[in-house]
C-alpha cells in the first residue's frame, strides 16, 4: 500500500502530502468530465492520504469550487489543505477574456468572498493570484491578501507563474508559502533562477503540469482528436511535428519506466518529486484509475544514476514547442 509522505511548503507554509491533486480537469479545459467520477476521485485521493487539493475560481466559472465544496461536506475541514487561484476572467460561453488579470486590492476581497461561499468554508488555506497584472503593483495584490490573512479568511499567501524579481517584491510585503508553476521533464524553466530564488527565500514550489498536459502520461496517441473545448487543441506541443518529436521523448522515457517496472507517468511524477523536498507535484487525475496510477509514483525512489538515465532520455530543453500559444506566453512574468 502506498504511503504518502508529508512535506512543508517553505518555512511558513502548511504541511501537505508529497503529492497534491489538481482538480481543474474535473470542470474545464480538458474536454467533458463525469461529475460522479470526479467526486469519487476526490474522495479516493483524500482516503489515500492526499490532503492538498488545488483549484481556481475560474475553473468551470465556479463549478470546480462547488464540486470540491460538495466533497468537503463529508470531510473534516482540518484534514484538507485548499489551494485556490483567482484573477482570470471568463465569458458566458466559457472563453477567457483577453484582458489583464483582475488582481486589484478590491478584487482580491470580492473574489475571495465568492470562493468561500462556493467551497462552503470559512477560510482558504492558500490563496493566490493566478497571474499578475503588470498595471497593478504586486505590492497592492499581496497587501490585500495580507489583510485577508490577518482577518482569518486565508491562512497562507501563494503566488503563481511569476519570475524571480516579482517573487522578491511579493515576499517583501508578506510571507509567501509557495509558488505554483508548471514544472516537468518537458518544462524546466524554473530551474534557471526561480528555484534558486525560492530556496534563498524559504518558499516552496507546487508543480502543475507534471505530465505536460498528458504528453508524459504514456497514454497519448498521435492520432487523438481534440475538441475545441480542449485547451490542448491550441497548444504548440500537441501540433504536427512538435507532437511527433515530443512523443519520441516520451517513448524514450517509457523504456526507462519499463525497466523499472513502472509506468511512464509514474516516472515523470517521481522525477518532479525528486527535485527537492520543497517541491510538491500536483497530479491532474480526474478518474480513479489515473489517480491509482499516479499514487504509485510515491513508491518510486530515483537515485542519481536513475536521474541521469532519465536526463539522457529527456534532455533539458528538448521539448518541441512552447507550453502555451503565443498570446498567453506573452502574458507570463515567469521564465518560459
Amino acid at each position: 500500500m502506498t504511503t504518502i509522505e508529508r512535506r512543508t511548503l517553505g518555512t511558513t507554509g502548511p504541511t501537505v502530502s508529497a503529492l497534491g491533486l489538481g482538480a481543474m480537469g474535473m470542470s474545464d479545459l480538458y474536454g467533458p468530465a463525469d461529475e460522479a467520477e470526479s467526486l469519487a476521485t476526490l474522495h479516493a485521493a483524500l482516503d489515500a492520504g492526499i490532503n492538498l487539493i488545488d483549484t481556481g475560481d475560474f475553473y468551470g466559472s465556479g463549478h470546480n469550487e462547488m464540486l470540491i465544496g460538495r466533497a468537503l461536506k463529508e470531510r473534516s475541514r482540518e484534514d484538507v489543505v485548499l489551494s485556490v487561484k483567482f484573477g482570470s476572467r471568463r465569458t458566458p460561453d466559457g472563453a477567457f477574456q483577453p484582458v489583464p488579470y483582475d488582481v486589484s486590492g478590491p478584487a482580491v476581497k470580492d473574489r475571495l468572498a465568492y470562493s468561500l461561499r462556493r467551497l462552503g468554508t470559512d477560510y482558504i488555506d492558500i490563496y493566490r493570484p493566478s497571474r499578475l497584472n503588470p498595471q497593478i503593483p504586486v505590492e497592492e495584490t499581496i497587501g490585500a491578501l495580507r489583510e485577508m490573512q490577518e482577518a482569518g479568511w486565508i491562512r497562507h499567501i501563494g503566488l503563481s507563474e511569476v519570475g524571480s524579481e516579482t517573487i522578491r517584491r511579493a515576499a517583501a510585503v508578506a510571507p509567501i508559502s509557495d509558488l505554483q508553476i508548471e514544472y516537468s521533464l518537458l518544462s524546466r524553466g524554473p530551474e534557471t533562477s526561480i528555484l534558486p530564488t525560492l530556496r534563498e527565500l524559504g518558499i516552496g514550489l507546487t508543480a502543475y503540469g507534471v505530465l505536460s498536459r498528458g504528453l508524459l502520461s504514456g497514454h497519448w496517441q498521435a492520432d487523438r482528436q481534440l475538441t475545441g473545448t480542449d485547451f490542448r487543441a491550441g497548444s504548440p506541443r500537441f501540433q504536427g511535428e512538435n507532437l511527433q518529436a515530443n512523443l519520441r521523448l516520451v517513448d524514450a522515457l517509457g523504456r526507462v519506466a519499463k525497466r523499472l517496472g513502472a509506468t511512464t507517468s509514474q516516472v515523470a511524477i517521481a522525477w518532479v518529486a525528486a527535485q527537492g523536498a520543497d517541491v510538491v507535484p500536483l497530479v491532474g487525475a480526474r478518474r480513479r484509475t489515473r489517480l491509482t496510477e499516479s499514487l504509485a509514483a510515491a513508491d518510486l525512489t530515483l537515485d542519481q544514476a536513475l536521474l541521469d538515465e532519465i536526463e539522457q532520455a529527456v534532455p533539458h530543453g528538448s521539448a518541441a514547442g512552447e507550453r502555451y500559444a503565443a498570446p498567453m506566453m506573452a502574458l507570463l512574468d515567469s521564465e518560459k
